[in-house]
């Protein structure tokens, strides 16, 4: 098994307060001196590994994940960054104010962060292939709103997008708005959630599965085909990190193929 390095306190110079970040070396990282990896960056990062120091007990397992199927061959080992959230995680990863929580729109700033601060420094501490197509970025509910935000946003930086159970809905279907025509460069863009999904936050009730099937389809009507874009509706998927790490595997097979 590889490494998981925790780096406490790390500076945000954008957001003036700093934040934790983990960071995932596989297990080929140190048998390999000579080789480069892609990096796949994660939201919540406090959540995605299975560690003692991840803040739940049930988590993505992303480190295991990574592992299993690179030992496999399914795909090449990747370097994981997981970013944990602030105390204010409504508006690091909404790009919008949601009405009903009067909350968000801060994106922009957590977006300077991570390409003009983290990345660099990633590239620069680790042996990193820094091309967009060997840089992914994930996440779930917000963090897959903000996940498909910056690959809409920054496709020069992120070649690769995976967004789990994301919060299309929010802000009055902003992101509907904003992602109305096919991106000007190749991009991977991976699409899931349960197929009945509901969850309510703050007394607002979000329709994930419907709406997120909607905004597949929306993609889908802009040119996005099979090769670019892939969707998975889970019969009674749920809203949790269980459900996300059941579907981790088969999202990273094709993702990072």
């Amino acid at each position: 098994m590889g490494f998981l390095q925790i780096l406490r306190a790390f500076p945000s110079p954008p957001e003036k307060f700093p934040r934790t970040l983990r960071v995932y070396l596989p297990d080929a990282y140190f048998r390999d001196e000579g080789r480069r990896f892609g990096v796949l960056y994660m939201q919540d990062g406090q959540n995605v590994f299975a560690h003692p120091e991840s803040a739940r007990l049930e988590t993505w397992g992303a480190n295991e994940t990574i592992e299993r199927l690179a030992s496999s061959r399914a795909i090449e080992p990747w370097i994981i960054v997981g970013v944990d959230h602030a105390e204010g995680r409504f508006e690091d990863y909404s790009p919008w104010v949601e009405p009903k929580v009067h909350a968000g729109g801060c994106a922009e700033v957590y977006a300077e962060f991570l390409i003009e601060h983290l990345k660099p420094f990633i590239d620069a501490t680790y042996r990193t292939r820094t091309e967009r197509e060997w840089t992914a970025v994930a996440g779930s509910s917000l963090g897959g709103l903000i996940t498909l935000w910056l690959g809409l946003k920054h496709p020069d930086v992120y070649g690769r997008v995976g967004a789990f159970s994301p919060t299309v809905m929010w802000a009055g279907r902003r992101m509907f708005r904003a992602w109305n025509k096919h991106g000007p460069l190749p991009q991977l863009i991976y699409l899931d959630v349960g197929a009945n999904e509901r969850f309510d936050v703050d007394n607002v009730h979000l329709d994930y599965g419907g709406q997120v099937r909607a905004f597949a389809e929306q993609l889908q009507h802009l040119g996005y085909d099979h090769d670019e874009l892939r969707v998975v509706l889970e019969p009674g998927g749920q809203h949790s990190e269980v459900d996300w790490r059941r579907r981790l595997p088969g999202a990273l097979t094709w993702l990072l193929r």
